[in-house]
């Protein structure tokens, strides 16, 4: 055997085991959506798949029961849908101009960028809050949705993929007569398709799964999204583990289906500074 077929089964068996590590945990949560929630009480989240207790009742409880799971659920796909389509054209617009221009303190703004991408979100939270109160944006989307426009790693993600795009794309659209934004509009975004790609996939995961901040704005039990309504199931005074556990299953599909979406170009986008000259 060589050493390259070696190489190759270690790294497949390597990949086999991280995949089902993976998986291990979607599984549990599969499984569980179709046991009673005593029997997570009483078990815990386990891999055991015991026919006698496994049935339908947890999903006929969420398309049937009173509760506000697709409330919250529905409040979240807005929420993300805007947030990402925002941060994407924002971003996008930004590096674009860090990557295509050449101006004064240029340097120095991006340094700016790397700097905020350093510092960790709970930092930021107490000057925020009091930012968001002063302007009386409380319990609203947009004290949600508007700190995270201009995400710093998404900028720096466009501006090196820019980087890689030869300028004389820019320069040939200008001599054919195109104004700035019809070069953007028409040569570069079309170019930028894979890094838009895996952004939306990223940025996607993070208000999806956005929990914290969401959780100081609201008050309003009709505006929660999922991972605080999930999260309110579970109180001192009584659990709802029936609901929690298959709707936390259903939480997982969005994201899915996102990765399933754009799976193609994330890859071109990831993979395409490997390849760049």
């Amino acid at each position: 055997m060589t050493k390259e077929a070696a190489a190759r089964i270690i790294l497949f068996v390597f990949f086999a085991v991280l995949c089902i590590l993976i998986l291990i945990p979607f599984y549990a949560v599969t499984v569980a959506s179709f046991k009673p929630g005593e029997d997570l009480i009483r078990y815990g989240l386990n891999l055991r798949f015991d026919f006698s207790v496994m049935n339908l009742d947890n999903f006929v409880y969420l398309f049937t029961g009173e509760h506000a799971y697709f409330t919250w659920f529905f409040n979240s796909l807005l929420l993300t849908l805007v947030q990402v389509t925002l941060t994407l054209f924002v971003s996008a617009m930004v590096a674009y101009g860090f990557a295509a221009y050449d101006f004064r303190g240029k340097n120095l703004l991006f340094l700016c960028v790397l700097l905020i991408m350093m510092v960790p979100f709970e930092i930021l939270l107490l000057p925020l809050y009091t930012l968001t109160f002063n302007l009386g944006l409380m319990n609203s989307y947009s004290a949600i949705i508007l700190p995270g426009v201009a995400s710093a790693a998404t900028i720096f993600f466009f501006r090196q993929y820019l980087s890689g795009i030869p300028r004389e794309i820019i320069a040939a659209g200008r001599v054919d007569g195109a104004t700035e934004y019809g070069v953007y509009l028409r040569l570069i975004l079309p170019i930028m398709k894979p890094s838009f790609g895996a952004m939306a996939i990223l940025n996607g995961m993070n208000s999806w799964n956005n929990f914290l901040w969401p959780f100081m704005v609201l008050s309003d039990e009709n505006k929660y999204t999922l991972p605080i309504g999930l999260k309110t199931l579970l109180t001192p005074y009584g659990n709802n583990y029936d609901l929690l556990i298959v709707g936390s299953f259903f939480s997982i599909l969005p994201i899915f289906a996102l990765f399933m979406a754009f799976q193609k170009y994330f890859i071109e986008g990831m993979t395409a500074g490997a390849v760049k000259g």
